[in-house]
């Protein structure tokens, strides 16, 4: 297995800007990279939910990971989105991310139909045993209607490079249990995927968060697990605090769109989401810049 790094800190699954044809505008997400960077995050992450993956071909997927990945030119490793609906394509999206040098790769349950967990089990063993990159697995069965229950991450854990999960459930408890499920391994990465819970997903033992709002905030953060790590845990407590109305912020406008619409205000280039997703009206640009103002971004 190739790995060189250490799964854990925060990784923003960058948000996609696209030109008026909705292919991938390689100089915004350049810009996009650039900005979370200077935030100090600890990896980033291309292709994921906030970042639209579901909205491009193979084409377009290529080109987001080859431009995050020429972007960071080694600094922070890159996990690259490889989920697909089938087992084959989701290879096809593996080997090509491993070519183009990414560190790691992340993969979500298949959406739409619902594979037994002896199914989902194989899909996942066969996408790690295709590449010698480590595998993050993704949970966000409100996405994709599908789980990875603690029994099944157990089970997937005894296979060397899946290496850790992101998991995206307002329930803590599975979280906990994702935990207790792989503590079998000092390795193993439990991620948490809902900004609210980073400071309580490192009290309970876990690496820190694919973060979205890390795309806005990175500074922000980051301070979370950088105070945590440092045994400040007023300091990240406090600024897990400050980040709650910028996470309330998703529900101003259809997910992934505010992320992209916060990042333009801040005069990052993000551009428009891809449709059906529409952008949002001038009401509620002023609510975002009050919120940004309530941050300190603006």
């Amino acid at each position: 297995m190739k790995k060189n790094f250490a799964l854990n800190g925060i990784v923003p699954p960058i948000v996609t800007p696209v030109d008026d044809h909705e292919n991938v505008d390689t100089a915004g997400l350049k810009e996009v990279v650039k900005y979370v960077m200077d935030g100090g995050v600890h990896g980033i992450l291309s292709n994921a939910s906030n970042g639209e993956f579901y909205a491009f071909d193979f084409e377009n997927q290529k080109k987001s990971i080859e431009t995050a990945i020429e972007e960071v030119n080694g600094k922070i490793p890159v996990y690259a989105g490889t989920t697909a609906i089938t087992t084959r394509e989701a290879l096809r999206l593996g080997a090509m991310a491993e070519k183009a040098g990414a560190d790691a790769l992340s993969v979500l349950t298949p959406m739409f139909i619902q594979p037994t967990e002896d199914e989902l089990y194989d899909h996942f063993a066969a996408i790690a045993a295709s590449v010698e990159l480590p595998v993050l697995l993704y949970n966000n069965p409100g996405k994709t209607g599908n789980t990875i229950s603690p029994g099944l991450l157990k089970r997937l854990s005894e296979i060397d490079n899946i290496c850790g999960i992101k998991n995206t459930v307002m329930d803590f408890s599975v979280t906990m249990k994702y935990l207790e499920a792989t503590a079998h391994r000092e390795d193993f990465a439990v991620f948490g995927g809902i900004d609210y819970y980073i400071y309580a997903t490192l009290c309970h033992g876990g690496a820190g968060c694919v973060a979205g709002t890390a795309n806005v905030a990175p500074r922000l953060v980051v301070d979370i697990y950088e105070s945590y790590s440092r045994g400040d845990h007023l300091g990240a407590l406090n600024a897990q605090k400050a980040l709650m109305p910028l996470r309330d912020a998703y529900g101003l406008g259809t997910f992934p769109v505010m992320m992209k619409v916060m990042l333009n205000i801040l005069g990052v280039k993000a551009g428009k989401p891809v449709k059906p997703v529409g952008y949002v009206n001038d009401e509620t640009i002023k609510k975002a810049e009050a919120i940004l103002k309530q941050i300190g971004l603006m």
